[in-house]
């Protein structure tokens, strides 16, 4: 399955958001500096559905296509 992510680093608080049809809004406390903040959207999103996750596209935008297989 792909789902689209749109990540805000650096937030106060962590948070996960659906917008909609596999459209989420993630916010993380980590910095998007040094892969930090890819590293805890996949620690949050593998808790969150429970498989095996994978950053398809986006390794350093704020939009990304994740696989979780």
């Amino acid at each position: 399955m792909l789902i689209k992510v749109f990540v805000k680093p650096n937030s106060k608080e962590e948070a996960f958001e659906e917008l909609g049809h596999n459209e989420y809004v993630v916010k993380l406390r980590e910095p998007a500096e040094k892969g930090k903040a890819n590293v805890a959207l996949l620690k949050l999103l593998k808790k969150h559905f429970k498989g095996e996750i994978r950053i398809i596209h986006g390794f350093s935008d704020r939009d990304k296509i994740i696989e979780i297989y």
